[in-house]
């Protein structure tokens, strides 16, 4: 099992988010539960379509800090 971070924005109207390391790969929802359950199916889709083109899924690489500024 691999581990993908996902980003994710708040719209007036719902949630939506993406996965750096899955170009392509989109999901939105309602909520952020909503949002949470669609982007796990979207990421199995999406990983199905690249190991069935490509044989392989190549491992996640992106992170994520946050950074203060004044």
């Amino acid at each position: 099992m691999s581990r993908f971070l996902i980003i994710v924005e708040q719209s007036e109207a719902n949630y939506s988010a993406y996965v750096p390391d899955l170009p392509g790969c989109i999901a939105t929802g309602e909520t952020l539960e909503e949002l949470k359950e669609n982007m796990r199916q979207a990421i199995t889709m999406h990983i199905e379509g690249i190991v069935e083109d490509q044989g392989f899924l190549p491992q996640p690489q992106t992170t994520a800090e946050y950074v203060e500024a004044p």
